[in-house]
């Protein structure tokens, strides 16, 4: 076996413990798709109450709308992760200990775990999820094949900066020790400023700018741009630019991070 092969042989096997463990909760999943469903149901009535015939607000008509619900709540499903929250549980039962005599890169082995985690997702909750809103609803296809196709890259962005974020989260349980407040405050703001909830043109001018200077909007409105045409080529991989730039700006920020917090640990528990 290459030197290369055996450095990323534990990794793999990390992807393959996220993938096993969440098979004990499948039934959660069986029971996300009919929480996404209804999270799709619960908008499109919303929307529906919002426009009018042929209306179009802030570039988006009724149809688009719709789309861009449904196919926001779809990805999410495959993006999201509970890293912070593992870490967090860790930290204070002390099982953090374990994880720090491997001789892996602990950023990895958590954001691989997350993988395996999103794979089983995307088998098990995503594309069913997709497939019964997709027969429910008016949803629109996506631009054009490119568009697709950027669009996937996207989406692939949108697990990095999740994976990443999770992390830098998790990381501050180490100084913090308690951060499930903190978790669930990071919930929040991201499902707000990532666009999912409300597109981002719908923000006021000011605040869009601000807004634009962060990586948050990366999540989830600039793949469901990219899905919508909203975007032509050129700018369509411009923000793919843009977005695995915040990608690799905060993998660099979280290995910072913990390597900085590594220096103060406590272990608890036991």
């Amino acid at each position: 076996m290459s030197e290369m092969a055996q450095t990323l042989a534990p990794y793999a096997g990390f992807t393959r413990v996220g993938f096993i463990n969440i098979l004990a909760f499948r039934l959660r999943y069986f029971t996300g798709i009919v929480t996404y469903s209804l999270n799709v149901t619960i908008y499109y009535f919303i929307w529906s109450a919002v426009y009018h015939p042929g209306q179009s607000i802030a570039g988006y008509n009724m149809s688009q709308m719709i789309t861009y619900v449904s196919v926001g709540w779809m990805i999410r499903s495959f993006y999201t992760n509970t890293i912070d929250q593992e870490m967090a549980y860790e930290v204070i039962e002390g099982k953090i200990a374990m994880d720090l005599i491997k001789p892996v890169s602990v950023q990895w082995m958590w954001i691989c775990r997350a993988m395996g985690e999103s794979a089983f997702r995307l088998g098990l909750l995503t594309l069913p999820t997709a497939l019964v809103v997709a027969f429910v609803f008016p949803m629109e296809g996506p631009a054009s094949r490119e568009h697709f196709f950027l669009f996937l890259l996207s989406t692939l962005g949108s697990f990095f900066l999740m994976a990443a974020i999770g992390f830098l989260i998790g990381t501050c349980a180490i100084p913090l020790k308690s951060i499930l407040s903190l978790v669930r405050a990071k919930q929040w703001v991201i499902e707000l400023l990532s666009g999912l909830l409300l597109p981002m043109s719908f923000f006021p001018e000011k605040i869009r700018i601000v807004l634009a200077w962060l990586p948050f909007e990366h999540i989830a409105y600039t793949p469901l741009q990219i899905y919508l045409g909203k975007l032509d080529r050129a700018q369509a991989w411009r923000a793919l630019g843009i977005e695995w730039f915040w990608v690799a700006a905060l993998l660099i920020l979280a290995h910072v991070w913990w390597t900085h917090s590594l220096r103060r640990v406590t272990i608890q528990g036991g």
